[in-house]
């Protein structure tokens, strides 16, 4: 089993055009892509079987090459962060149309269970980790906050939230953002190390986006797939795996509380293209 997630880890990072005839669903790269492909492989399994079109799990090495891989449109759809949907909606125009039911995602700052630290204050000074610049709640969120507070930390950047989690969890930092679901759906040997220090404020969650050029039809036989899900106890378990209650219709202004934030971290990748 561990070798075939392996090799299906490995496929999702070759270029997506050799799968021209296949709907290629792309994960935002939080974890790696092992455990990406463990944990949503089921789900467009399922997902197939429902809509009567291969859906084939894509993701990137790290969170830049997503980003740039977004920018191309190279996803026929992606589940991408909140902050990631409101740039790429832009260009090459992602549209979202459905997102996790009864949830805003929360940024999390954790630290070792065995630390002596009982206030976010006692950061001041220090070098935490963080999963990438523009990680949405794990780190724009955290570092934006604690800066309106007055506490100025050193951000060292480990590429997935599972390396904050263990990065912490081993004593490399004194503490790591990341986001609630991920925190809960990492594994239990490190988990247990953990806890949470910290919770930010909540925005709506990541969001399930089609590319401009998938036909409307097909996404809105995805769309009530992954709605439906929760109504059968097959889907219900494939969704608790990924941490999920369930997956509501959604539309693009209900990242309008992400776009008053005014994060400008990615402009330049829409105006220079």
């Amino acid at each position: 089993m561990k070798h075939w997630l392996l090799s299906l880890a490995l496929w999702t990072l070759f270029p997506v055009s050799a799968y021209a005839h296949a709907i290629t669903f792309g994960i935002v790269p939080q974890q790696s892509a092992v455990t990406l492909a463990q944990n949503w492989g089921p789900i467009l399994k399922y997902l197939s079987e429902q809509i009567g079109h291969d859906v084939v799990f894509r993701t990137a090495k790290d969170i830049p090459e997503f980003e740039k891989r977004l920018l191309a449109g190279e996803y026929d759809i992606a589940y991408m962060n909140p902050y990631h949907y409101t740039v790429f909606h832009q260009k090459p125009g992602y549209l979202a149309f459905a997102k996790q039911k009864n949830k805003q995602i929360r940024g999390v700052l954790v630290i070792n269970k065995n630390s002596s630290v009982t206030s976010i204050h006692q950061l001041d000074g220090q070098k935490l980790a963080f999963p990438s610049p523009v990680a949405f709640a794990a780190t724009v969120v955290p570092l934006s906050s604690l800066e309106q507070m007055g506490i100025n930390v050193v951000p060292q950047y480990v590429s997935s939230h599972e390396s904050v989690y263990l990065n912490v969890a081993k004593g490399f930092f004194i503490a790591g953002g990341g986001i609630e679901r991920t925190f809960n759906n990492s594994s239990s040997q490190v988990k247990e190390q953990l806890r949470v220090l910290w919770r930010t404020p909540g925005y709506t969650p990541h969001a399930f986006a089609s590319h401009p050029d998938l036909d409307p039809d097909l996404v809105q036989k995805v769309q009530t797939a992954l709605v439906n899900m929760a109504a059968t106890k097959h889907g219900l378990e494939l969704l608790k795996s990924i941490n999920f209650n369930g997956i509501t219709p959604a539309n693009n202004q209900d990242w309008d509380d992400v776009r008053s934030l005014n994060i400008s971290l990615l402009q330049h990748m829409i105006d220079t293209e």
